[in-house]
């Protein structure tokens, strides 16, 4: 490693590395100095000379974050319609926006935002015609926004409410309990709390996971064992029950949940984040054990619901689609499991709501629901608003009404009241945004990969548009962790849309979109057809006259990230533009960092085999920047507090290629102090850093000015 105090030196000043010429500035670039860390996997000896950009505590690292901040933002302050961008945007942006409403006890609780405030405020009222009082304000958490509410969740009755904040956007929470009708604080904070939902015991207490506080870094080093924990009020955290985890069972993920009827606890358990074991505790029986329903790791299976002691359990246990069945409890082996809704040829997802089910579908990317009793007698097919997303349909099973929101690309998420006898929907909340849907036109196509798949398309753009190959294209995608992506209003997009701008979004394999099979094809040893997939998607748009690679940007955050450096260091010449957010990048190292072992049920790991070693690494970016290739102009971005996917990924890379790029295309990477993965960033983070991204995007495709 290098000296310290020299290194230090070298980034304070921000002498330069490398130097080019982007539209006519002179863009010097930070020294990175390099170590000489080398590893060893099969015999393969591999550098890794920007290891001490993993410590996020160092002075060195902190004056390199400032150093390359600085060339950042300094570029991006030269491009001439950035600030009218911001003005779009933020014009766009300031319109209430009301979330799917929600009951608890005597109130109906919804998020709202006035606007342009830093984070939507929790309201309650009482009845249909009561007067709305604020019951949360996350605005009043911080002065600059950073703290923000994580989660709510309220007692069976509705009379207590535990909510966990979030500190610079860290995954670690502190969860605060209050008293629902006064407001009034009850007992003490909980503190070092992480991926962690909370099950209410009756009004006596609740269960929680977490890990142990690690010894290092918080913000990297490996949380590995979650523990499962019970809080009773008003006792101290450091007395609080270790129920499941631990040395005796160690799992890298544990949650729990209590049945309506509060009867039993229910215990998930998983070490990657695919698969789970269930467990069960009968909460009506003194000191009674906690039973393992499912003990292997090959599907994954949730409790919806249960009567009696016959248990509805959602699952993908023979039905790559999922289904819904029911077990009794007396006699509970998997093949004495009884089909409710049995597996269909479309993606299942089961909510409850007013004593029915409803079968959320996924076809072709967008939803289609079927309401049923629950003996699994169909009740009716909801009609909904049009072709998207639909969400919602839960609640309590006394409710008569319940909510769902629908949305796409092109409308604005609307909230609607259902009477679950009649079957009736009626609009309750319509956003009033300064944007007409009837101007712009959201198409799905199918297109054929590299090895013949046919994969879905979502393409989003203003009617009319001249198919010249010239239109600014931004490919958005995920691929992994059998996520979908579905049709979703954005205000964002809703901007580069108006600026002439195309949208679209492949649902590439890896994701859920066709259920389990579509998920095995692009993961570990198939991760190679993601990357296919959403090059086809590429070379699509630009063979049909939608874009040509000079008006191409690749986008996507997280596991999307991986796919954008991926892609870039595969095919640099598939777009001009590529912008990799908090992005998986180190495939050889993701393991070690925070929950990152979780992750390899998707990516394998390099301790795997030989095979699964050399894959990683053929595609890993950080890998795969090679000297002498002209790149795409590139924004990588990342967050300094990014404790689910660390920083260095993305500082090891714009390292990387900053010291390698063959041409004058930029390489900036732009860090966002005091800010996590993504979630509870403030409306300003998220209108500078949406401006930030389309106007580099558009500067490099040669665009001078907005229309």
């Amino acid at each position: 490693m290098i000296n310290k105090k020299i290194g230090l030196i070298l980034m304070v000043i921000g002498m330069a590395g490398t130097a080019t010429t982007v539209c006519g500035q002179q863009l010097k670039y930070p020294t990175t100095s390099k170590g000489s860390v080398v590893d060893e996997f099969w015999g393969e000896k591999v550098a890794d000379p920007y290891r001490w950009l993993e410590d996020d505590r160092s002075a060195e690292t902190k004056s390199w974050v400032q150093a390359e901040n600085k060339v950042t933002f300094d570029y991006l302050n030269t491009i001439p319609f950035r600030t009218k961008l911001k003005e779009q945007l933020t014009e766009i942006w300031n319109y209430e926006k009301i979330g799917t409403p929600f009951k608890e006890g005597a109130y109906t609780y919804f998020f709202k935002n006035n606007g342009l405030q830093q984070h939507s405020v929790l309201y309650r009222k009482q009845g249909e015609n009561g007067t709305e009082e604020v019951f949360l304000d996350p605005n009043t958490f911080s002065k600059d926004g950073s703290t923000s509410l994580a989660d709510v969740s309220f007692s069976k009755d509705g009379s207590l409410v535990a909510y966990s904040i979030s500190e610079g956007g860290s995954d670690w929470r502190k969860v605060i309990v209050l008293n629902a009708k006064d407001k009034a604080p009850v007992g003490e904070t909980l503190v070092d709390v992480k991926f962690s939902g909370i099950a209410w015991k009756g009004n006596d207490g609740f269960y929680y996971s977490s890990y142990d506080k690690p010894k290092g870094s918080e913000l990297s080093e490996k949380t590995d064992q979650h523990k499962l924990y019970y809080h009773k009020l008003r006792t101290a955290q450091s007395t609080d029950q270790l129920i499941f985890g631990g040395s005796a069972t160690p799992r890298r993920y544990v949650g729990a949940s209590l049945t309506d009827d509060q009867r039993y606890l229910i215990i998930s358990a998983a070490n990657t984040t695919s698969g789970n074991e269930l467990y069960y505790q009968d909460l009506s029986k003194p000191n009674s054990k906690i039973i393992c329903l499912q003990d292997h790791f090959d599907a994954n299976t949730g409790v919806v619901d249960n009567v009696g002691d016959t248990f509805l359990l959602e699952t993908n246990y023979k039905a790559a689609n999922n289904r819904l069945v029911k077990v009794d409890l007396k006699n509970p082996a998997r093949e004495n499991w009884k089909d409710v809704i049995p597996e269909t040829e479309n993606v299942l997802s089961i909510s409850t709501g007013g004593g029915y089910l409803f079968a959320n579908y996924l076809k072709d990317a967008v939803s289609a629901v079927i309401q049923y009793d629950y003996t699994g007698k169909k009740i009716r097919q909801i009609e909904l608003p049009g072709v998207g997303t639909a969400s919602g349909f839960s609640g309590k099973k006394k409710e008569k009404e319940i909510y769902f929101g629908f949305s796409n690309y092109i409308t604005p998420s609307s909230s609607y009241k259902f009477d679950v006898n009649s079957g009736q929907s009626t609009l309750y909340i319509k956003p009033n945004v300064k944007f007409d849907s009837d101007q712009y036109e959201s198409k799905q196509v199918f297109y054929t990969s590299k090895d013949g798949t046919k994969v879905p398309m979502i393409i989003t753009y203003k009617k009319g548009i001249a198919l010249n190959g010239k239109n600014p294209t931004i490919v958005y995608g995920y691929g992994g962790f059998n996520i979908s992506l579905t049709p979703a209003f954005s205000t964002s997009v809703a901007v580069w849309l108006a600026n002439g701008g195309v949208y679209a979004v492949p649902n590439l394999r890896g994701g859920g979109e066709y259920g389990q099979k579509w998920h095995d094809g692009g993961r570990q040893l198939n991760k190679l057809n993601v990357f296919n997939d959403f090059i086809a998607a590429a070379h699509y748009l630009q063979e049909n006259g939608y874009t040509s690679p000079e008006y191409t940007a690749l986008s996507g955050g997280s596991n999307g990230g991986l796919l954008v450096g991926a892609t870039m260091t595969i095919d640099p010449k598939v777009a001009k533009v590529a912008l990799p957010e908090v992005g998986v990048l180190d495939m050889l190292r993701y393991h070690t960092f925070t929950a990152g072992a979780g992750w390899s049920y998707d990516y394998g790991t390099v301790a795997d085999s030989k095979e699964m070693f050399d894959y990683l690494k053929a595609y890993s970016p950080v890998h795969n920047v090679k000297a002498g290739v002209c790149y795409p102009a590139t924004m990588v971005l990342t967050g300094d507090h990014d404790d689910r996917v660390v920083p260095a990924h993305s500082y090891k890379f714009a390292s990387e290629l900053q010291a390698k790029q063959a041409c004058d295309n930029p390489v900036l990477i732009r860090i966002e102090t005091k800010a996590g993965h993504g979630a509870g960033r403030s409306t300003e983070v998220l209108i500078n850093s949406t401006v930030d991204k389309y106007a580099f995007a558009l500067w490099n495709m040669g665009i001078k000015e907005l229309k």
